[in-house]
């Protein structure tokens, strides 16, 4: 399933960025058309671009929505941090899972996020 979520991940992180990018040219935008004696040069640019927001913002809960039918849970955009929940040692955690990286290597508590990542050693038991 790696390669799956892999691909979508990849896709939330690029459109991540492009929504990022979108929404600091708004703002500078409507800074623009706020201060400037004809605001109308900037009305149709503004359209488009809150227009491609939505879109974009549709496209990424759909993405979202693709990991969690798989069971997957994203942490982040840009980042590109998801994890799937698993039983390690008769206990419910997450593992631990980043853009880029080959295998699953690393699980945390369910409340401790990226920052508690501890490795899967040959030592930890998973359990179904």
């Amino acid at each position: 399933m790696l390669p799956l979520v892999s691909a979508i991940v990849a896709d939330i992180v690029e459109l991540s960025r492009d929504v990022i990018s979108r929404r600091e040219r708004l703002v500078d935008l409507e800074r623009r058309a706020n201060y400037d004696s004809a605001p109308r040069v900037y009305a149709e640019e503004l359209r488009l671009v809150k227009d491609e927001l939505q879109n974009d913002s549709q496209r990424l809960q759909n993405y979202v929505e693709e990991l969690r039918e798989l069971g997957v849970e994203p942490k982040s955009g840009p980042e590109g941090l998801v994890d799937f929940p698993a039983i390690i040692n008769g206990k419910t955690v997450y593992l631990c899972w980043k853009l880029g990286e080959p295998v699953v290597t690393h699980w945390h508590e369910m409340d401790a996020g990226f920052a508690g990542r501890q490795p899967i050693t040959s030592d930890t038991i998973f359990q179904n």
